[in-house]
Formats: C-alpha cells, structure tokens, sequence
C-alpha cells in the first residue's frame, strides 16, 4: 500500500488547511489536483514528515505518520521518498552533483555513494555536461531536472513531485512528464504528481485524487471518474446550417443542455432525467434534419474538475 490516510485534519492557528483527509492509494502514478491554495502542498509535506497531522493517523509505504503531540518525523519513511518541491530549493555557489550529492547525504546515504549516485543519476536526466556549472546559472528546465536528481538519488521507491513542470516551456514540459512516466512504468517508482495542471495528470497519472478547500472531492482511476454517462451524448446530424440551428435551439427549449457545437451538425448535449432518446428523431423530422448519430459520450477531466470545483 502506497499509503492509508484516516481523517488527517491540519490548522495553521485559524486556518484549516486540510480537513478530516482520508485516502487508501495502491502503487502507481497518482495525481494530486486541486486549485491553488487547494492543500496539496500541505499534504505532501505531511506525507514527507516535515509537518505532524494536528489529528487523525496514517501510514505512508508501512511507516507511520507523526503525530501533532510528540512532533515525531520518521527517518525511514523520508529514506523512502523522494521529494522534488515547487520552489527552487537550490544552494547557490553549488555545482549541480554537488548539490545532488547533498541531498544524497541528507537523505542519510555515505559520502562517496552520495557522489557516485549524484553523477550517475544527473547523467541519466541529461545533464552530464552541466553537473560541474553552479546551480544559479542552471536554465529554468536544468533546475528543474537538477531538483528531480535530488529527489532520485537515494534510489526511493516513492517520489512526491511538487508541480514538476512549473516555469516550463512546452517542449520541456513533454521532455518532464516523458521522465515521471519512464521513472513509473521503467523503474517501478510510485509517484505522486501535485498540480493545478490537468494536463500534466492526464499524461502521466492513471489514478486521481481531486483536492479543494482542504478536502477530497473526488478519488479514483481516470477511467472511473470520467465513465460514460447516462445522461450525455454527441449527436451527429445532416440538414442545412438553418435547420440544425433550429433543432438545437428546440432541444435547448426542451431542457437540453448544450455543452458544444461544433457548427457542422455535431453536438455534444446533456440530457434532463425524463428525456427519451426518441425524441432526438421527432425534433429532427419537425426541422427537416436527419439524425446521422447518436453516441454515449464520457466527461472529460477537465469537465469533472470544473463541475466538482462548482459543486465544493
């Protein structure tokens, strides 16, 4: 079990950043989306040990959590995480195996194997040539990758990535969602990805866990969260613009919701609870258009997230 979460609550004096959290997650690459301000970042800094829940319990890769009373952090379970933080987190005047083999230390690995990792693993991520040039005068995707080479260099079976692609231009966004998935499916890590991006969780993730106000909203594979719906439906029509005009409009009469139109007589419409799917053909025949067809169709992850963000 990647980790089992009962009722973790955290305040910050009056604030409540996390509120009665409780998740049971298998191995895998999963997803951590939610707004800004959402709590992600408070999750996984509870996850790491760096902060104690204030109440409910948890295991994390079979370690326990801390607990708000004894302030107690786990030094195996951080052995056996690696975490890749949002913010820069970089030592100026450190060259970037210096840096990795740092962390490889903190992390509690022996100095020379800390080297020897540090190289091996900044060759891995493509970043051999730069290894002796300080991290100050990294490009905004080599910090990004150095941060991921600190995060990998004691080998941990589990890595907690803080929006990994921030600051990222398009083509090394791919280049770093490409290595999270090599890492997962590859080399058997398990990962949690935070972001904001849906995207990034689409490319990478095969399970979801949905985040807002401090609370989980939603939780589940991809596929389950944006199953097939009873009550949506792409409608594939043949007829002059002005007739298919008219058919939607009465379909939107007839409380049918119309979330597209693409303009050439194909529409995707959620449907009201007492509407018969005979009625898509009375409304045709009235407006001279001929129903070509017409498909279950599945929600989005986009449009799961936005409904859930509207309905928190």
């Amino acid at each position: 079990m990647l980790l089992d979460l009962t009722d973790i609550t955290r305040t910050f004096g009056d604030f409540v950043a996390l509120r009665g959290v409780t998740l049971r997650l298998a191995p895998g690459r999963v997803g951590l989306l939610g707004p800004n301000g959402a709590g992600k970042s408070t999750l996984l800094k509870i996850l790491m040990g760096l902060l104690a829940p204030s109440s409910g319990r948890g295991v994390v890769l079979g370690e326990p959590l801390g607990t708000a009373a004894d302030g107690a952090t786990s030094y195996r379970l951080r052995r056996l995480i690696g975490f890749m933080p949002e913010a820069d987190a970089l030592v100026p005047g450190l060259t970037g195996v210096e840096y990795v083999a740092l962390a490889g230390e903190l992390y509690g690995m022996p100095r020379r194997q800390a080297q020897r990792r540090a190289h091996e693993v900044l060759s891995y991520l493509g970043l051999e040539e730069a290894r002796y040039r300080r991290v100050e005068d990294y490009s905004a995707g080599m910090k990004q990758r150095v941060k991921l080479a600190q995060a990998l260099v004691h080998d941990p079976p589990a890595l907690l990535l803080d929006e990994p692609t921030s600051g990222l231009d398009p083509a090394g966004r791919d280049a770093m969602l490409n290595l999270v998935r090599e890492l997962a499916t590859d080399h058997g890590k398990s990962v949690i990805l935070s972001t904001h991006l849906l995207a990034d969780v689409q490319a990478v993730c095969d399970q979801v866990v949905i985040l807002n106000g401090g609370r989980v909203r939603g939780q589940g594979t991809v596929g389950e969260l944006c199953a097939v719906r009873d009550d949506r439906f792409r409608v594939r029509l043949q007829g002059e613009p002005a007739d298919t005009t008219a058919f939607r409009d009465d379909l939107t009469s007839g409380g049918v919701e119309v979330l597209t139109d693409n303009g050439r007589g194909e529409l995707r419409v959620v449907v009201p609870g007492k509407w018969s799917n005979w009625m898509f053909f009375k409304l045709a025949e009235a407006h001279n258009v001929a129903v070509r067809a017409i498909v279950r169709d599945d929600e989005t992850l986009e449009e799961l997230f936005l409904r859930t963000m509207k309905a928190a």
